[in-house]
């Protein structure tokens, strides 16, 4: 008893409230760790406020994460043609583990830079705050992809093109075969033999939208993009795998964000 008094007390509620739901989730069934990732969406009303978190992000918040230990923080925007350009900023921020998330988190809130550089955003006025809301989504990345694996490429910023999918299901039993779908049904693998640069593939622990879960594929521009999908609609192991019946009504809903990462990203 004493040793669980002493976890509650020195563990965060988010951290806390996984372990209680899914204390056992730790290896995928080959043994592999899977990561963790906290996806961040800064949600803002006026270029104003995007300016002032990008002030933020850059200045106080990358910065800390860097010296905490994390290396691999992404920061992505929506292109002109996508309807939520100028509406929101994504954060994507990967953890090895769950003790890592809770380390960084106290290392962060005490790093006297941060709090310095960031006192602009942390404590602005409650009239005039820097965005509308934030979410905060924890994700544990999927068995066949177990890692993140951010992409190389070396043309502008801009050009580039990361599409963060975020698919809703309608029941936890249709959001474990769509899981299922990616692992074991082999939709990670088609992925990968058609060429497609995927970041990261990853079940929805904690967000505002459960039962659903996220993924992230990049591609070097726009008309890339275009010739992968095609590819694998057409392709036939797409075919015979959508027209499954066990996968049948796995998905409710689809939303799809094309985005850029800005020159302060990590990649």
């Amino acid at each position: 008893m004493k040793k669980i008094i002493k976890i509650i007390k020195g563990t965060p509620l988010l951290v806390l409230l996984f372990f209680t739901v899914s204390p056992s989730l730790t290896l995928d069934a080959a043994g592999t760790k899977q990561m963790y990732y906290e996806i961040r969406a800064y949600h803002v009303k006026s270029s104003a406020q995007a300016e002032r978190i990008d002030t933020y992000l850059r200045d106080a918040y990358l910065p800390a994460l860097h010296k905490a230990g994390i290396t691999g923080a992404g920061v992505f925007k929506p292109v002109s043609s996508d309807t939520a350009f100028g509406k929101v900023i994504f954060v994507f921020i990967p953890y090895l583990n769950l003790k890592q998330y809770e380390k960084v988190t106290s290392l962060v809130e005490k790093n006297k830079d941060y709090l310095k550089n960031g006192k602009e955003f942390l404590d602005a006025p409650f009239n005039d705050p820097p965005f509308t809301r934030y979410e905060s989504i924890l994700l544990k990345a999927f068995e066949n992809m177990p890692s993140f694996a951010p992409p190389s490429y070396t043309n502008p910023a801009g050009e580039r093109i990361y599409e963060l999918r975020i698919y809703d299901s309608a029941t936890e039993i249709k959001a474990a075969k769509k899981r299922e779908m990616f692992n074991r049904g082999g939709e990670i693998d088609l992925f990968k033999s058609l060429g497609f640069n995927a970041m990261f593939f990853g079940e929805v622990l904690m967000g505002s939208r459960k039962p659903n879960l996220m993924y992230m594929i990049t591609f070097q521009d726009m008309a890339t993009h275009d010739q992968k999908w095609a590819s694998f609609r057409d392709s036939e192991g797409w075919k015979k795998m959508s027209g499954l019946k066990e996968y049948e009504n796995t998905v409710s809903g689809i939303t799809s964000y094309l985005l850029s990462p800005t020159s302060y990203s990590d990649y």
